[in-house]
């Protein structure tokens, strides 16, 4: 059990039991943005028992590994900066003093600190570590599938209620379908748990023209699936083949979908330990008001309990090129160590971490020698990521890197490394070849699962 017990009783009291007609009004019913994923349908077990999960934690604009997961506290002050250390729960592992609460709990999450690529463009970065691939013209676009599409091609649904993957809230560079075509691209909440108010997805607002009573009318309900598919199709959202409308449809009117996404039934003090904050101002002259991404976190605990197979968080923007140390010490720092060791708590209790792999980074690290603006710069020539659950052995370090933070020093690994250690932990052959333009590529190009964290 983690040693953080905080509104343990309360990740207990998930509460159950659906109501209809409350269903149908929180917008379990709606523009059909689910159809065009559904090619990838063909493999919808039965059963609802275990399967293995993963929870990719986006941490977009990159943090600071020297701030974070591999301090240098004798390095020269311009690239140690201004945080100390802390000793862990595990002898010889040492944190930023900022993330007391991941120290206490070490021993159920480990380290790979000699992460390294070429790319120093946030959108190029998305993609090497989305897809093991580097960038096309445009790296906001995908060239190559993500791990999630792949997931979605390969494996299918879990649950026939639910789609294999999600991203909260929206679509960001590198997560995308490429080749692999729309029926694989993550579904998006679109609304946002970081944002104030009742948590409601757009995608299941009750469509126009449909009323409360005629949600046992099936058959009517069917009826007019094509006039709401046709309105979809308009908006060029979606692609739904006949073949899949009743798919869709099943997913759209589910009790699981309804319950999974029903991120308000969560009880008050379980989202306070996740961490509740401030608004988001975008006039603030840094970024110590990020959003609320705790509760995304939460949302995604939601989603693989309830059988979706991989959820991505968005949770940017860790750019810190300005202010860095007051943006890191006022506003990231502590909502990160607090969120994280919530998530982690809370899939122990619920009895899913050892199916849930969790996987924190982001697309490189920061410059090792602090700037004039108080902050570090992009850097991809070494850079750290946290993993944890599922075959992953907590208190470990795997990698290393060199005095002040700037190469890796020992035991390099690649993004390769890392995406290869989740398809096994999911079960994805990355041996498998995919078409595109008559020519068959890799699920990776390279990289071997880093056994060391096993």
């Amino acid at each position: 059990m983690l040693s953080s017990r905080v509104g343990c009783d309360d990740f207990r009291n998930t509460l159950r039991g659906p109501d209809r007609r409350a269903f149908v009004k929180a917008g379990a019913i709606g523009s059909l943005a689910l159809p065009g994923l559904l090619r990838a349908g063909e493999k919808v077990p039965t059963s609802q028992t275990r399967t293995n999960n993963v929870i990719l934690l986006w941490m977009r604009g990159g943090p600071s590994h020297h701030d974070t997961w591999d301090p240098k506290p004798d390095a020269p002050a311009e690239v140690r900066g201004e945080f100390g250390v802390t000793n862990t729960n595990v002898s010889g592992i040492r944190l930023s003093d900022m993330l007391p609460m991941s120290a206490k709990v070490m021993d159920k999450w480990s380290i790979v600190r000699s992460l390294h690529h070429h790319d120093a463009g946030h959108s190029a970065g998305d993609q090497i570590c989305f897809t093991g691939y580097n960038s096309g013209p445009n790296p906001d676009e995908n060239v190559h599938p993500s791990i999630g599409s792949i997931v979605s091609k390969q494996l299918g649904h879990l649950s026939p209620g639910l789609p294999p993957y999600v991203m909260i809230p929206r679509m960001l560079p590198g997560a995308g379908s490429a080749y692999l075509g729309v029926a694989h691209k993550p579904f998006e909440t679109q609304a946002d748990p970081a944002n104030a108010g009742p948590f409601k997805l757009p995608n299941f607002q009750l469509a126009q023209g449909v009323t409360f009573d005629q949600v046992d009318d099936r058959k009517g309900l069917l009826n007019r699936f094509d006039t709401m598919r046709r309105a979809a199709d308009a908006t060029g959202q979606v692609d739904a083949a006949d073949k899949f409308q009743q798919r869709a449809w099943d997913i759209l009117t589910s009790p699981a979908a309804r319950d999974a996404f029903d991120l308000d039934k969560e009880p008050a003090k379980l989202r306070e330990r996740y961490g509740l904050q401030p608004a988001f101002d975008p006039k603030a002259s840094n970024r110590c008001g990020a959003p609320n991404w705790a509760q995304r976190m939460l949302l995604a605990r939601r989603l693989v309990e309830a059988g979706v197979r991989i959820v991505t968080v968005d949770l940017r923007w860790w750019d810190t090129h300005v202010k860095g140390f007051e943006s890191l010490r006022e506003g990231f720092l502590p909502r990160w160590d607090r969120a994280f060791t919530a998530l982690l708590e809370d899939l122990e209790v619920r009895g899913l971490l050892e199916t849930t792999l969790v996987l924190a980074w982001g697309e490189f690290g920061r410059t090792p020698k602090v700037n004039n603006d108080a902050g570090r710069d992009h850097y991809p020539n070494v850079f750290s990521a946290a993993l944890a659950g599922g075959p992953i052995k907590g208190g470990r370090v795997v990698g290393e890197s060199d005095s002040t933070g700037a190469f890796p020093k020992a035991n390099p690994k690649t993004p390769q490394d890392v995406l290869a250690t989740v398809y096994r932990h999911l079960g994805v052959d990355t041996e498998a070849q995919y078409t595109n333009n008559g020519r068959p590529i890799p699920v990776l190009p390279s990289g071997k699962p880093i056994d060391e964290l096993c």
